[in-house]
């Protein structure tokens, strides 16, 4: 990995952010650290890292409210760092645009991995500038990686950009779950299936006229998701 890229670490246990940070160094990233929120995102405006690591439990502002405050100014990728049994919190970071998550307690070696994966889905590839995918009201400019829903634009971050793009390059064929996972979050995924959920259920919310009722993004049940024009 080259070391220009960049990891913030805002950590406010020491064994951990230590154990962390010697863990990616040894990878070749450059680590930043901070150990409340308020530093941490004073560190990412000067910095401009290429991923975010946010523990959601941090003194002087909560780690939400820090993702909320990011998403706000920042696409940099997000991997919010959770309690074992804190499923509302995985939830709640995934919808206010984390990209993924850990579980305390976790591997180095998962962590590792995770950011990783993260980084290589957020490096968009540039190429084929020509190419238009148009689905309905729903239009994507691959190259410039910019999407329109009924003439207005719609700000898709990297990931929500690919799951819709894989999507629409396969309109009315069935694209099972294994299939989006490994195309967009890696082969060497270690999460569960929620990740995915929540992503769908982010682009309904901004392409789709009643996201309850979606007309272009339908669930095949036990089976994945298909775009429908």
């Amino acid at each position: 990995m080259p070391a220009s890229r960049t990891v913030l670490i805002i950590e406010d246990e020491p064994a951990l952010l230590d154990a962390i940070r010697y863990s990616l160094e040894r990878e070749g990233y450059v680590v930043l650290v901070a150990d409340d929120g308020l530093a941490g995102l004073e560190l990412e405006r000067r910095n401009s890292p290429d991923l975010v690591l946010l523990d959601l439990m941090l003194p002087s502002m909560q780690g939400l409210d820090v993702l909320r405050s990011l998403r706000a100014r920042s696409s940099v990728p997000v991997i919010v760092v959770t309690a074992r049994d804190a499923e509302a919190d995985k939830v709640a970071g995934l919808e206010l645009g984390a990209d993924d998550y850990v579980t305390k307690p976790f591997s180095m070696r998962e962590l590792v991995a995770r950011v990783g994966a993260n980084l290589r889905r957020s490096t968009i590839e540039v190429g084929n500038d020509d190419v238009i995918l148009v689905g309905g009201d729903v239009e994507l400019d691959v190259g410039r990686h910019v999407a329109t829903v009924r003439g207005i634009e719609v700000d898709l971050r990297p990931k929500e950009f690919a799951l819709l793009e894989m999507l629409m390059e396969r309109t009315g064929k069935l694209v099972t779950r294994d299939d989006l996972i490994a195309e967009i979050w890696g082969y060497d995924y270690f999460g569960d299936t929620k990740t995915l959920d929540v992503h769908v259920k982010r682009v309904r919310s901004k392409i789709e006229r009643d996201p309850k009722k979606p007309e272009h993004i339908v669930t095949v049940r036990g089976m994945g998701y298909k775009f429908i024009i």
